[in-house]
């Protein structure tokens, strides 16, 4: 028996575990799971993807509804359609306006989007459903000089994936970065160490504030030839934890393991001298004695003092210090960009090492097998160095 429904009833649903890890699905209004987004959905659980795609998702199955298309119905013209009317640039008619009253997505949106229903539909292809879709969506190209060049084995391939729904033209630079004299400025309007230690370690560390703050005291190796044996000079281990109380959680998923107290894999990431300052300054001067937690950063004032401190109080601070520092709003990514920018410029153009110094990744290396550089490289120990002003 068909169903009647509502064009926009369709909603995503965030589901708390009993061990403290959030997933997200797609259910309809009286609660019951959308079978096939929520299929879809699995393949990405445990991962921050995994809400992102549930939301653009739930916007594309809206429209499904009301142009009355199945799955199985869809053609590649009406994805390239429904691309149009949430904000990409196409050359064809596209119907009746869509999300009326909402901005259109910006282009990084349009390329999340894109990747989201290109997975989705391969995956019902996967099941049996509209195969010749999925043939069209598993489209290749010929590698370009540059794909050869930063791929591992680059010069024996002869095709790479592609994906006929993303937005074409170059991709712009990120300008979200900080002003000039940021850091000194913050670092002269916190007051705490900790505060402080958070704009070192964003600055020179280059980490994502989830990683930041998912951090554990044991993921610490700031001393040389530490036990892992991994890395000779100070370093951390980045570690995806998603049962972090925080809630705090490492967007890279490396393995990791701890061994007699020891913690080995994960993402390495160099340590800086003035990094490694600010943390014997916040250890020996704030952080409490007795926390059973183990987390690195931790609420200093207030009820909960002493309790692992979350993203969102980081971004706080950051946003009050910016303002107070006339910087205006500061956000906790813009110094990843700063930091990458610097790596780069100071490694002469070098992007495995930029993208190695900020442990960066993004979806279309997901299908590649990519070169790593040796963190004992000097080349990279001279631009780690040279950003954080340690050249003679």
């Amino acid at each position: 028996m068909a169903r009647h429904v509502v064009v926009g009833d369709l909603r995503v649903q965030q589901i708390e575990r009993k061990d403290g890890r959030r997933s997200w699905t797609i259910v309809w209004p009286e609660g019951t799971v959308h079978t096939e987004a929520d299929r879809f959905l699995r393949l990405h659980d445990g991962s921050g993807t995994q809400r992102t795609y549930a939301y653009l998702l739930v916007d594309h199955l809206r429209w499904l509804e009301r142009e009355c298309l199945t799955f199985a119905e869809v053609q590649l013209r009406d994805l390239e359609r429904y691309m149009g009317l949430v904000g990409a640039e196409v050359r064809m008619l596209l119907g009746e306006p869509w999300r009326v009253g909402k901005r259109p997505y910006g282009r990084s949106a349009l390329s999340t989007a894109a990747a989201c229903l290109k997975g989705f539909y391969l995956h019902q292809s996967s099941l049996g459903v509209n195969g010749e879709l999925g043939k069209k969506l598993s489209a290749s190209r010929l590698p370009s000089r540059v794909d050869r060049r930063r791929s591992f084995l680059g010069h024996v391939k002869s095709s790479l994936p592609t994906n006929p729904l993303a937005p074409k033209g170059p991709h712009r630079w990120h300008p979200k970065m900080l002003p000039d004299g940021a850091r000194e400025r913050l670092l002269e309007t916190v007051n705490a160490a900790r505060d402080r230690m958070v704009v070192t370690w964003l600055a020179d560390g280059g980490l994502r504030i989830g990683e930041l703050c998912g951090l554990h005291l044991v993921d610490l190796h700031l001393r040389e030839n530490a036990a892992c044996g991994e890395c000779r000079a100070p370093h951390l281990h980045v570690c995806h934890r998603p049962g972090n109380p925080n809630r705090a959680e490492a967007k890279s998923k490396h393995p990791w393991r701890v061994e007699h107290g020891i913690v080995t894999g994960g993402l390495i990431k160099r340590v800086s001298p003035a990094m490694v300052h600010t943390y014997f300054e916040y250890v020996t001067t704030e952080y409490p004695r007795g926390t059973g937690h183990g987390m690195l950063l931790v609420q200093l004032h207030g009820a909960d003092t002493g309790q692992p401190w979350a993203p969102v109080g980081a971004r706080r601070m950051l946003g009050r210090a910016g303002k107070r520092a006339g910087l205006g709003l500061v956000k906790p990514h813009a110094f990843r960009h700063s930091f990458t920018s610097a790596v780069l410029d100071a490694a002469n153009g070098n992007t495995l090492i930029a993208r190695d110094a900020g442990g960066w990744a993004s979806a279309a290396m997901v299908d590649e097998v990519y070169g790593h550089v040796d963190v004992h490289d000097p080349v990279f120990d001279a631009a780690l160095r040279t950003v954080w002003g340690e050249t003679k």
